[in-house]
């Protein structure tokens, strides 16, 4: 398999079920936790894809099984889960990572496509961690739950409402299933990822980026490190060291991963605070903000340095 040599984390005996992993990060990550012993099934809307993916892990050595269905649903998370205990007689750890995305700005935004982006991302990660954790429970021997966020939803990002709202909502649905299911011994982390994939490559600003990376070509440091892309292959250890014994006292996290940068997004929390006996007239908050608030005020969207690509082409 084209991954890195990441850790000596040893999922031997454990059972994975990564959806969307037909392709792109999803695959990654899939192939990763096969790598690392796991037995995996493979989940994808496309039967081919889906096919693909099981080949090349089995042909790298690893097991795997494919589920063809889209997440949303109840009856796919079910049968994700009757999958992985019927073919390997149990479960361990679920990546929920499926997803599609349908970028409009807000007055261009059509019902059916809000709908969609969050009936998988957010509906799709409710559900399958939902049958997820009913058999985590029922095992009693603990578990790993992955979700997956974007910077998206921690910013914002113009064009992205439905998108944005539902990996927002990912992350405090982690935090929340975080509490819910320590004391079954189950963790539940957020990945964040950045990468260089097919949506990335469509972004005006990358198509050189992409390129150089198809070409196999070393990203200047700008980019590994200040826009945090690499390839799939550098988010994947992330989530093999959260699948994994090592990563026990970890849970209600946020955690970003791309290229050379890994980090720890924090918890919304009251930047400044004050206080007036009575209450606050509306006249008394235009005054406090001005003095207390203002300069604690937050931007929106997401801010990166300017990418020079000059020094990209072949």
């Amino acid at each position: 398999m084209n991954q890195q040599p990441s850790t000596q984390i040893d999922l031997t005996g454990k059972v994975a079920i990564v959806t969307g992993s037909g392709q792109g990060l999803g695959l990654a990550y899939a192939k990763a936790l096969a790598e690392a012993g796991a037995q995996v099934v493979v989940n994808d809307v496309d039967g081919a894809a889906a096919a693909r993916a099981v080949r090349e892990i089995t042909e790298a050595g690893g097991t795997a099984a494919a589920v063809v269905a889209p997440v949303g649903p109840s009856s796919t998370a079910d049968l994700l889960v009757r999958t992985a205990v019927e073919e390997f007689g149990r479960l361990d750890i679920l990546v929920a990572n499926a997803g599609v995305i349908r970028d409009r700005v807000l007055w261009k935004m059509e019902d059916a496509d809000f709908d969609l982006v969050v009936d998988t991302h957010l509906r799709g990660t409710f559900t399958t961690v939902r049958a997820a954790a009913i058999r985590l429970r029922d095992q009693a021997e603990g578990g790993r739950i992955v979700v997956v966020g974007s910077p998206a939803g921690q910013h914002g990002n113009f064009g992205q409402t439905s998108y944005a709202a539902a990996k927002a909502g990912i992350i405090a649905m982690a935090r929340t299933w975080s509490l819910e299911l320590a004391r079954a011994r189950v963790t539940v982390n957020a990945v964040i990822p950045t990468a260089i994939t097919a949506m990335t490559a469509t972004i005006p600003v990358y198509k050189e980026v992409a390129e150089a990376y198809q070409r196999g070509e070393s990203l200047p440091r700008v980019v590994r490190q200040e826009h945090a892309l690499g390839g799939p292959e550098d988010v994947a250890p992330l989530i093999v060291w959260l699948a994994s014994d090592s990563s026990a006292e970890v849970t209600g996290q946020a955690i970003g991963v791309g290229g050379d940068k890994l980090s720890l997004y924090s918890y919304s929390e009251e930047l400044a605070v004050t206080y007036r006996e009575g209450g606050w007239p509306a006249e008394e908050i235009a005054e406090a903000w001005a003095s207390t608030f203002a300069p604690s005020t937050q931007t929106s969207g997401i801010t990166l340095p300017p990418l020079e690509t000059d020094a990209l082409a072949p």
